[in-house]
């Protein structure tokens, strides 16, 4: 294959968050692999970019409001378009830009706002989230758009369904190098159930507590590891436990899988989920809510209705507790190459 001129824009590029990852590891491995690839963003988010990744910094915007920081950024972008002029060159944006060929869609559609009452969508804030939403999918020049699991792929079909040509199959985040959780037979009384994720209430951290709570009827050792959010700010879902918790506050995750016997994840809202990726890759087992994008890859028992009963959660973790499933990796060259493929059949 030769090599390919991209132009990848996003932001904020650095490995500082969810979508910012998946575009940090995304160019990593596409400049390894032999491609020319730029980096449009506001500012480099990490000490150097990795080998062989050109960044262009465009300036910072003032971030708020939001939808306004947007429309700033995706007019540096055009601007750099402009002036800078390639026919060779394909151009994948991970924002709200206007002159992308290919996009990758990170989280659910702004237009499920209408589905709100009409006087609670009559702002500009709204009018121009809409329209830029639009713009990004349905722009004459866009050639694919890649959402980052099936169910972000299904509420685009719902609420865009003009895009049905142009929307490819799902291109999964990856995962780094995960130490495995070693063979350990666990306590009939005990066990550690873990939960990742800063934004808590999203990912339902009150459930999970509520979850465990039920299960140490049963299970009266069982310990409790919270990773991501201020323990300050969680401190009230725990005021009436005696102990066997543990609040971590944002740590590196990464060593952490390896201590639990499970994973739970009751999050309200979830594009993918990728800390249930880790885990898998860690070989630990996971129970999760139908509202995780990654649920197109799980079994049965490891996916429950956001709304079933904490009693009904709790035997579903107790079923999983400690089992040894099998080692799921779907790696960030795996990434690169479902994106060089969608690439070569739509550009």
């Amino acid at each position: 294959m030769m090599p390919l001129k991209l132009v990848h824009i996003a932001r904020h590029y650095g490995p500082v968050g969810g979508m910012e990852r998946y575009v940090w590891e995304l160019t990593r491995e596409l400049a390894a692999m032999g491609h020319q690839v730029t980096v449009l963003c506001e500012k480099l988010a990490a000490e150097a970019p990795p080998h062989g990744v050109e960044v262009v910094e465009l300036g910072l915007v003032h971030w708020r409001p939001r939808w306004l920081a947007h429309l700033r950024f995706s007019r540096k972008v055009s601007a750099w378009v402009a002036a800078n002029p390639d026919s060779e060159r394909i151009i994948h944006s991970h924002e709200r830009t206007a002159v992308h060929h290919v996009t990758t869609f990170h989280g659910p559609p702004f237009a499920k706002v209408k589905s709100k009452p009409l006087w609670q969508r009559l702002s500009p804030r709204i009018a121009v989230n809409l329209w830029l939403e639009r713009r990004e999918l349905c722009g004459e020049q866009v050639r694919a758009v890649v959402p980052n699991s099936s169910l972000i792929a299904n509420a685009l079909l719902t609420y865009y369904p003009e895009i049905n040509q142009r929307l490819v199959e799902p291109v999964t985040p990856g995962v780094d190098n995960i130490p495995l959780r070693p063979e350990r037979l666990v306590d009939e009384d005990g066990g550690v159930i873990g939960f990742v994720g800063k934004e808590w209430r999203r990912k339902g951290l009150d459930i999970a507590v509520e979850i465990v709570r039920e299960l140490k009827k049963r299970r009266p050792a069982l310990q409790f590891i919270v990773a991501g959010p201020d323990p300050e700010k969680v401190a009230h879902l725990f005021s009436d436990w005696d102990g066997d918790y543990q609040l971590l506050g944002e740590t590196d995750v990464t060593p952490l899988y390896a201590s639990f016997d499970l994973l739970l994840h009751p999050a309200r809202q979830e594009p993918y989920g990728m800390v249930i990726a880790e885990a898998r890759a860690a070989g630990v087992p996971v129970v999760v809510s139908s509202a995780c994008g990654i649920c197109s890859e799980l079994q049965p028992d490891n996916i429950m209705n956001i709304n079933s009963g904490m009693l009904e959660w709790s035997f579903a973790c107790e079923k999983l507790l400690g089992q040894s499933p099998d080692i799921v990796i779907h790696s960030w060259r795996a990434v690169a190459e479902e994106q060089l493929a969608c690439y070569q059949r739509n550009i």
